[in-house]
């Protein structure tokens, strides 16, 4: 019987340190992989928990594909059933052809987004959340540039060995604190 407690308490103290733990990194600061990062589920043995700088670097592939112009190619970095609360659009998008479409009429004002704070979390092997805030910069149909100030979240599950957008919200700041 006390062997039973013993056990018990081991697990609910590493429970309890590890659900505290998580990892954040922000834009400015060097990317350092902490000892500890939030797992929703035990590793996999053969998949390694990915580093900040990996997760950071699927923002770079986005804003790469947005620099093509091709609305296809930027819904391609999407997995089935992703859902994206995009920024200038009030309808929210829950399959390939909404994010398509989404993206042609987005991409028309040649986006160049850039991260201005920043925070990831690793969930586990094959899960990660990369929230904060962004500014694109946007050409009009005149030819002159303006700036739009988001908040973002990306999550990111890997699927098929490839890391693929499963939710993405993006929305204005609102003006005022």
């Amino acid at each position: 019987m006390r062997r039973t407690y013993s056990a018990g308490v081991a697990v609910v103290t590493v429970a309890v340190l590890f659900a505290g733990a998580g990892s954040a990194y922000a834009a400015g600061t060097p990317v350092q992989d902490p000892v500890v990062r939030t797992a929703t589920a035990a590793p996999a043995a053969t998949t390694p928990l990915p580093t900040q700088r990996q997760i950071a670097a699927l923002f770079d592939r986005w804003n790469a594909a947005l620099a093509t112009g091709d609305a296809n190619r930027v819904a391609d970095l999407y997995a089935p059933g992703a859902v994206l609360l995009p920024t200038l659009s009030a309808r929210l998008r829950t399959d390939r052809n909404a994010i398509v479409d989404y993206f042609k009429h987005f991409l028309d004002s040649k986006p160049v987004g850039r991260i201005q704070e920043r925070f990831i979390h690793v969930l586990g092997p094959t899960a990660a959340v990369d929230t904060g805030l962004y500014q694109f910069t946007l050409t009009n149909k005149d030819g002159t540039k303006s700036k739009v100030d988001a908040r973002y979240t990306f999550v990111y599950e890997l699927r098929g060995g490839r890391w693929l957008i499963i939710n993405h919200h993006s929305s204005v700041v609102p003006s005022g604190g």
